[in-house]
This record gives structure tokens, sequence and C-alpha cells, in this order.
């Protein structure tokens, strides 16, 4: 039984090129770049901002749990909407160190000359335009992969990719 069912997965990925239909957000922080792949496929790319030193922007796989039109910015009060609220228009929190999508995410800014550096607190941030098309691809449930590695975003999907069809095989 078990043959069968590793069969079915290794001759299914051959049919089916990706693990998964959902969309999945890839950020590397050492090129300050954040991509969408849906079915295997590239559908979205943009440059981000990240944390100002590597420990603040959290690596590793995450899970969309928020997501916020015109988020307020709890830390100084600032509602959503705002100019001066740092968060920008969107916010797309995920489950990193713990927390409940509401402590690291990715979001717009009020500071669009920052992205493409390492300059915020944690999060990643993205310009307007970006942010607002990056929430209508993903949905709460989606994967988020983050890492600093010299390495394009294609290769660091498809590692992940290998390591999660691996990881449905065994199981």
């Amino acid at each position: 039984m078990k043959l069968i069912t590793i069969l079915f997965f290794v001759i299914g990925s051959f049919i089916t090129p990706s693990v998964s239909a959902d969309p999945v957000i890839v950020v590397n922080k050492a090129s300050h770049e954040l991509a969408v792949f849906k079915g295997g496929k590239e559908i979205f790319h943009a440059p981000v901002a990240t944390g100002k030193t590597k420990e603040l922007t959290p690596e590793g796989v995450f899970t969309i749990k928020v997501k916020a039109v015109n988020p307020y910015y709890r830390k100084k009060n600032i509602p959503g909407g705002d100019p001066k609220n740092p968060l920008g228009s969107r916010w797309i929190g995920f489950d990193a160190n713990g927390t409940d999508g509401r402590i690291f995410g990715v979001h717009g800014t009020n500071r669009p000359g920052s992205i493409g550096k390492s300059v915020s607190a944690g999060c990643i941030r993205m310009k307007k335009e970006n942010v607002e098309k990056l929430y209508d691809l993903v949905s709460v449930g989606d994967k988020i992969i983050i890492t600093n590695q010299q390495k394009s975003l294609e290769e660091i999907y498809n590692e992940w990719e290998k390591k999660e069809l691996h990881s449905m095989i065994t199981h």
C-alpha cells in the first residue's frame, strides 16, 4: 500500500508540476524582493524593504493569519487611512515567532523611498500599488517563505516545493 501511495505522488508530481495550487509568497531579504508563485509559476514580483538588522525580519515558513484594508497603527494610535500611518493601505499579517498575524506583516508604507533597503522594525514594506495587488492575490491560510540567501526567488520556491513534496511522500 505504501508503494502505491508513493507512486501516486511521484506520478502526480509529473502531471501537476506544483505541490500547492494556492499562492505562495517568497521574500528574499538579501535581494529585497518578493514574488508570488501559483501552480509553480511566478505571477507577481516586486521590490520590498525589510528589517534594519537580519534578526528583525524573521526567517522561515509562515502562514497568513490576518488581512486588513487601511489598518490601524496601534503603536502610535494612528487610524487607518491617515497619511501619517506607516502601515499604508494594506496589512497581510503572518504568524512569525508564535504571533497571531498582528505583529509581523507585509504592508504598505508612507515612505516609498525606503523600498529596496533594510530599514524596517521587522515587517516587510511595499509600495502602495504593489501591496494592494499582493493583497488581492493571497488569502488567509496561504504560506509566506522568508529567507536571506544569494539565490533567485524561483530557486528558493523550487527548493521549498521539493521539501513539501518529499514531506507528503514520506508521511
